[in-house]
């Protein structure tokens, strides 16, 4: 996914980070085009579910990254095997990735 800058001129409300911007974009994106996905997914409930948690997590400020992943995690698994929407999905693990690794746990020394 190309890097482009946000309608708003890279300063979401609230917390200047353009990358809350594209988040906003990216979940809304795939809310739309799996509201408009015909087929009856088994976990179509769990995937809207967590879109509308992102949708609000963004809304309300800076996202927090395990937060992120773990919602990412949670819409990949519902919808990682529907290949209309692997695009939409890609677009927000890259928006996601912008945010940053999270800190490599340290194995034995």
């Amino acid at each position: 996914m190309e890097h482009r800058p946000p309608a708003d001129g890279g300063q979401d409300a609230g917390t200047g980070d353009p990358r809350v911007a594209e988040l906003r974009a990216a979940v809304s994106r795939l809310r739309r085009e799996l509201a408009g996905h015909p087929a009856d997914l088994s976990d179509r409930a769990v995937a809207e579910d967590e879109l509308a948690a992102l949708d609000a997590m963004v809304r309300a400020g800076a996202p927090e990254v395990p937060r992120l992943r773990r919602s990412l995690l949670l819409v990949a698994g519902a919808l990682g095997s529907v290949s209309a929407l692997g695009p939409a999905l890609a677009d927000m693990r890259e928006v996601i990735d912008a945010f940053g690794d999270l800190p490599r746990q340290r194995t034995g020394d």
